[in-house]
């Protein structure tokens, strides 16, 4: 059970970047997929999430309307589509899933498997 986010770099605020997560083995059965980030000296707080069951995705106040969660079940991936990059949007993200569906997708401590996190940084 392995989750690997990648694709993390430098931006200038108003940019994109698409953020990539190669699942493998139970995590890609999981029926969430979920983003989440930390900033330096802050706590770990959810982007978005995707429920295959239910075919849907929830996002952040935060990135909503900036940010796409996708998922290709095909190749086992999981994406982070992110425009209109803010300096906040600066921080470690994380890839994370869970094996059944919660109705608290935003937070963490419900999700079961977690990939090391790529850092994007958003320059003003």
């Amino acid at each position: 059970v392995q989750l690997q986010a990648f694709g993390g770099g430098l931006v200038q605020a108003g940019g994109r970047l698409r953020l990539p997560c190669a699942a493998s083995g139970r995590s890609f059965s999981a029926d969430a997929m979920a983003w989440f980030r930390q900033a330096p000296g802050k706590e770990r707080e959810f982007v978005a999430a995707n429920s295959k069951s239910r075919n849907r995705a929830y996002y952040a106040d935060s990135v909503k309307g900036r940010f796409t969660i996708s998922r290709d079940n095909a190749k086992n991936m999981v994406y982070l589509q992110m425009n209109s990059l803010k300096p906040e949007d600066t921080a470690e993200y994380y890839c994370a899933s869970r094996l059944i569906w919660t109705v608290q997708y935003y937070n963490p401590v419900h999700y079961h498997f977690w990939g090391q996190g790529t850092l994007v940084t958003v320059s003003s």
